[in-house]
């Protein structure tokens, strides 16, 4: 039985994800403020978490801040009442594995928790459970070198600091190196699910990714657009299109 946590200040919308998510064989506990929730996730072992970004005592972004600054990657989704580009794009980029505007339906809930669920399940299935050691735990190609337990990436031996989007979009840059890319297929292979409308948000996300890998951001060396049809990463020696 999965275990996940509510986290919202609303009496109502507690009551109704606890019982739908009971009556889906999901375990369930909740917390009404951003202090209890922080304690609840790093200590109570849970599978994933539904989180509020409007919340008393500490905000939701502290929350999910805190979270990933502690290296606990436990999924989050993100439940709010914001819902611009812009709040998604932050929410996202903090290292939230989904996002969820209010008002929503149970049942598109639970599909998101699934989904989410078997997204993560499958980053962390390479990991060799007898000996407690992930097998292929460190990729290179390049200048980069890209270590998948540690979330970790080095250019030329020098350590990156990316967030955890960023982490993920170069993983899954690298995984498909060499070939093109649409902006669909970013987003259903970085944030698991079809972001309709929402394509700007990869723009946004590969200009980051720019500003800490390329020598001359403007000019990309290895991260490519290819007009017409998406964006292309490789190492190799072709010019830049």
């Amino acid at each position: 039985m999965k275990k996940v946590l509510v986290v919202d200040d609303e009496p109502a919308i507690v009551t109704l994800l606890e019982y739908n998510l009971k009556q889906a064989n999901f375990e369930v506990q909740s917390a009404t403020n951003g202090v209890d929730a922080l304690s609840m996730a790093e200590n109570g072992h849970f599978d994933i978490v539904l989180l509020n970004l409007m919340l008393p005592q500490m905000s939701g972004e502290e929350v999910l801040k805190q979270l990933r600054m502690d290296r606990n990657d436990t999924p989050v989704i993100l439940l709010t009442a914001k819902d611009t580009e812009f709040d998604k794009v932050f929410g996202l980029e903090m290292g939230a594995d989904d996002y969820i505007p209010k008002p929503f339906s149970p049942r598109e809930v639970i599909a998101r928790i699934n989904a989410v669920l078997r997204r993560y399940e499958k980053s962390t299935s390479n990991v060799d459970e007898t000996n407690a050691k992930p097998t292929g735990n460190v990729e290179k190609t390049g200048p980069f070198t890209i270590d998948h337990k540690k979330y970790r990436v080095s250019v030329n031996d020098k350590n990156l600091k990316l967030t955890p989007k960023e982490f993920e979009l170069m993983q899954y840059l690298v995984s498909h190196e060499n070939q093109v890319l649409s902006r669909d297929q970013l987003l259903q292979g970085v944030w698991g699910f079809d972001y309709s409308g929402q394509s700007r948000m990869v723009d946004i996300q590969i200009a980051h990714l720019r500003e800490k890998i390329e020598p001359d951001p403007k000019q990309p060396k290895y991260l490519r657009t290819v007009r017409g049809f998406g964006y292309e990463f490789s190492t190799g020696d072709d010019d830049a299109e």
